[in-house]
């Protein structure tokens, strides 16, 4: 796990050591993903920055890494779980290594297949290579956008890091992008490919990007996040899951330095850590909880170290601790990102780095698998499936009945098609509010414009799956998975996602919605097939995710701070800021639950505090 930056010129420099200067400042922004080690590598055309997070060859894997007579340069993030059975099968082609490195074989493999290197790895990973032989520039993503690679071109550079901010703070010109922040403020996160900046673009999952000196960029896919159904037995769904999900595990401990596991009181992590402890009896777990009663799983999260015979951390969080953060946690994240849970995912990994240097997490289970109660709701609107021709007329009437009479939200839910009512997991302003506080909102970009590629792509899915598959595109990679990286990385921790592996996917993607959402329950399958493997009290527990008391906070210890936020935020020019003070206000009151919505607003103005006003947070303790 590491960060990387560089710049790449179609013209041959005129100033290589302003360049050069230029890469060394990006790459120092960066020194929070690489603690241990730094490197670069410059010729005519290219300055490449590194900085290690050492945990495969501690000794031999150095970057930038070349191959080939120093003819290929490589920076890498990320880990390739299959590369020793990859480097057994190049050896045996006749290719030869100087490391017992995951780097080298992505070098190897390029040398021999270019391109295509991509359909042989395993893992998550973004990475860079330099042929300079061909003077192009070759870089890659992973399949579901575990690992993060932004770009952007100005002039005739093309500047590329792990992380925007790196990006941000050297671009000459950098301009708001204000459809991306109508986007954020019902997602509550930017969706992939775009930032909040116009210039700085996220590569999407699955693809690469190549530009040869003197050509245009091109972006291809080589990785297609698709279900394709099958109808098999129970018994060899249950079969495939157990193996292939013991095999991910197994793969995903590779490693040269200490694994653990994070563990909370929920079915994911149970599993992994179950698993996990198959291949090292010694695995350390940590948890973490909140002191309120009822947003916190820690007794069932020891209950389940105490049967699995595992060492279990754990640490509370106070309201005082989630204020002081918060700062540095915005500035962590690149792009806001308004997912409470992400909070005490990085009180969990600045826990989990006193212990260990790896960890794994259960996330990615419930878009694989079916794991979200929403998930039922095509079951139970099924009735209006016989009343399509009267929809239309039922739709208007349910929006005549005011707000919170009973039946009112079944009725408008059940008569507005899937891709106009179903967004992913978070839905935090629809449009008709968004235009009551925007200043100049946008007619002509609704929400809908981020998922309807996606609708259209899955037209012939079962409606819940094409549910997963609007998460899986959108919800998975720019939330989940964007908070996994960066909270672990600001503190130094590589954090892997054995649920989220192309394996386990392939197997994920064949099961039919019957054995998904089924009986009652969600992962249905998936439950049964960990029956008699994790333990008994956690194989049918409701989700509760990272429950986060904000609801009261927000009402008590959190209301004067979030009301100065707010108030003092320069932030005039997009907002009527007395729209959101009302809704704090209401909140505090009892008049309704804005708990989300306030802290969608509370994270963006925080995020234009660090970024756009320019106050960098040097510690936890600064802007708040």
């Amino acid at each position: 796990m590491c960060g990387f930056a560089g710049c790449l010129t179609d013209l041959s420099k005129i100033d290589g050591q302003t360049e050069n200067n230029t890469v060394h400042e990006m790459t120092n922004m960066l020194v929070h993903r690489g603690p241990d080690d730094s490197g670069y590598f410059e010729d005519a055309h290219i300055t490449m920055g590194f900085r290690r997070l050492s945990i495969i060859d501690l000794d031999g894997g150095h970057q930038p890494l070349s191959y080939d007579n120093e003819r290929y340069w490589l920076t890498f993030n990320g880990e390739i779980y299959n590369f020793v059975e990859l480097r057994n099968d190049l050896i045996k082609d006749g290719y030869s290594f100087k490391t017992e490195s995951d780097s080298e074989v992505i070098l190897a493999l390029y040398a021999k297949y270019q391109s295509d290197v991509t359909k042989y790895l395993r893992g998550m990973f973004s990475f860079v290579i330099w042929d300079k032989q061909e003077k192009t520039f070759f870089a890659a993503r992973d399949q579901f956008g575990i690992k993060p690679f932004y770009y952007a071109i100005q002039g005739d550079q093309l500047y590329y890091a792990s992380e925007s901010k790196a990006i941000y703070k050297i671009l000459a010109q950098r301009t708001f992008d204000h459809d991306a922040l109508q986007d954020y403020m019902t997602f509550q996160f930017v969706p992939e490919p775009e930032t909040l900046t116009k210039e700085i673009k996220l590569l999407s999952p699955g693809c690469t990007l190549t530009k040869k000196i003197g050509d245009d960029l091109v972006i291809n896919r080589y990785y297609h996040r698709e279900f394709h159904t099958s109808s098999e037995s129970e018994t060899a769904y249950i079969k495939k899951i157990r193996e292939v999900l013991l095999d991910s595990v197994k793969m995903h401990m590779r490693s040269d330095v200490p694994v653990g596991s994070f563990l909370s009181g929920g079915i994911d992590s149970s599993i992994i850590v179950t698993m996990a402890k198959n291949f090292n009896p010694n695995l350390e777990t940590i948890s973490v909880g909140f002191e309120r009663e009822g947003y916190s799983e820690l007794d069932v999260a020891q209950e389940t170290a105490e049967k699995l015979d595992v060492k279990n951390y754990s640490s509370l969080i106070t309201p005082e601790a989630f204020m002081e953060a918060f700062p540095k946690f915005v500035w962590s994240m690149d792009d806001p990102l308004a997912d409470p849970a992400a909070v005490p995912q990085y009180f969990l990994a600045k826990e989990a780095v006193k212990h260990v240097k790896v960890a794994l997490t259960g996330e990615g289970a419930d878009e694989l698998f079916g794991g979200y109660t929403i998930y039922h709701e095509p079951e139970s609107l099924s009735v209006f499936n016989y009343t399509k021709p009267l929809n239309g007329a039922l739709n208007h009437i349910a929006r005549l009945i005011p707000r919170g009479v009973k039946g009112r939200s079944f009725l408008l839910r059940g008569t507005t098609p899937l891709e106009k009512r179903y967004v992913g997991n978070a839905f935090i302003f629809n449009e008709t509010e968004k235009r009551a506080f925007f200043k100049n909102y946008n007619l002509s970009h609704p929400f809908q414009s981020i998922t309807k590629p996606f609708y259209d792509e899955s037209q012939d899915y079962d409606p819940i799956i094409r549910m997963q598959f609007i998460d899986m595109h959108t919800w998975l990679n720019g939330d989940l998975l964007h908070n996994a990286d960066r909270t672990t990385m600001a503190h130094s921790l590589e954090l892997r996602t054995p649920f989220v592996d192309r394996e386990v996917f392939k197997v994920a993607s064949s099961i039919p919605a019957d054995l998904r959402i089924s009986h009652g329950t969600t992962k249905y399958i998936l439950r049964k097939a960990v029956e008699g493997i994790v333990p008994d009290h956690v194989l049918h527990r409701k989700k509760l995710g990272f429950p986060v008391p904000i609801r009261f906070w927000l009402k008590s210890e959190m209301y004067d701070w979030a009301r100065t936020i707010i108030q003092d935020s320069q932030t005039d020019q997009y907002f009527d800021k007395n729209y959101f003070l009302t809704l704090l206000d209401d909140h505090r009151d009892g008049v309704a639950d804005n708990s989300r919505k306030l802290w969608t607003i509370l994270t963006f103005m925080m995020w234009h505090k660090i970024y756009v006003e320019e106050l960098e947070p040097k510690n936890d303790r600064e802007l708040v």
